[in-house]
């Protein structure tokens, strides 16, 4: 099978399309013939190995698994023993590491995997896991969202955010989106009661106060957003916004952390898990049509390299799809 490879750390252009042997159904496993998968932040810090940190967990000097990608979709071709709940032809969608660039993954029928919707494209699911899901946990678990809350996203045009808006209206929120000029007319369309435009507007400083702000842009500084929160608000801040090799990715939710304690407004940091059950939650969504998913650019599997170099540059609007 082709598979998308990189046997050291760097920039895109290390990334090699090969012939590889396929994967095959152990026990409890799906071997999957992936359709299309999707780009996270997270696959250009395990590209590049960025920050160090990451190289404690993908492995030291050079990657321990030569894959890349984690957001797949597409139809179970093999179902392994003891592996319960799917059969062949089925169509699925799910998440797992360092994988999903390939024609076949294999997964844990357990796992991180669910029944595609049939009203969605496999380019629109494999856009759906790390993303929809980071947006639905950080407003239930963290947030613990109430219909009739004022929330605000900012960062409303990119991969988490667009999926934060069209949830937080699905669970009748009043939400205000934050994002740039060329996108103010899209988070209207997901549902965005007000929109701002972060070249004019400031939100920290403007005379609304938020129960929730969901801030994926790492624009503002925790003590800047405690301005705009409400005496109880829930600032939750999703991923990790900051760059650099070394602490700088961890300056931000460590002062979000300091700055709880000493507040009564909820400052959090938070990393989503994806789970088969929330897969689920996010498939009624996107069956109802609550949930749409927005896809900026399509690419090949042999130009995963410019996928993924595209992602870095923090432009694009919406996720980013491989088609294989």
């Amino acid at each position: 099978m082709k598979a998308v490879r990189r046997h050291r750390y760097g920039p895109p252009d290390v990334l090699r399309l090969e012939e590889v042997d396929p994967p095959t159904a152990s026990e409890g496993e799906l071997l999957v013939r992936v359709r299309a998968a999707s780009v996270n932040p997270l696959d250009f810090h395990f590209l590049r190995g960025t920050p160090y940190v990451v190289r404690a967990i993908a492995g030291l000097p050079r990657p321990k698994a030569p894959g890349l990608g984690a957001d797949f979709a597409g139809v179970v071709e093999t179902v392994g023993p003891a592996a319960t709940g799917f059969q062949p032809g089925d169509e699925v969608y799910g998440s797992r590491a360092n994988v999903a660039f390939a024609e076949y993954l294999t997964v844990r029928a357990d796992g991180a995997v669910a029944p595609k919707p049939s009203n969605v494209t496999f380019e629109q699911a494999s856009a759906v896991p790390v993303a929809a899901v980071s947006a639905l946990q950080a407003m239930r678990e963290k947030a613990h969202l109430r219909p009739g809350q004022p929330v605000l996203v900012n960062g409303a045009g990119g991969g988490v955010g667009t999926f934060a808006v069209q949830l937080a209206k699905a669970y009748g929120a009043e939400v205000t989106a934050v994002t740039r000029t060329a996108n103010l007319d899209l988070v209207r369309s997901l549902g965005a009661d007000h929109v701002l435009d972060y070249t004019r507007d400031d939100f920290t400083r403007g005379a609304q106060r938020y129960d929730v702000v969901l801030d994926m842009a790492g624009t503002r500084s925790p003590s800047a957003i405690k301005r705009a929160l409400a005496p109880r608000g829930v600032l939750v801040q999703v991923g990790a916004v900051s760059m650099g090799n070394w602490v700088a990715p961890l300056i931000g939710p460590l002062t979000t952390v300091v700055a709880s304690l000493v507040s009564s407004q909820t400052l959090a940091p938070f990393l989503a898990t994806v789970t088969r059950a929330d897969l689920d939650v996010l498939a009624a969504f996107l069956a109802e049509g609550k949930v749409t998913p927005v896809v900026d650019r399509t690419y090949p599997l042999a130009d995963v390299a410019a996928a993924v170099g595209y992602m870095e540059t923090g432009h694009a609007t919406g996720k980013i799809v491989v088609t294989v």
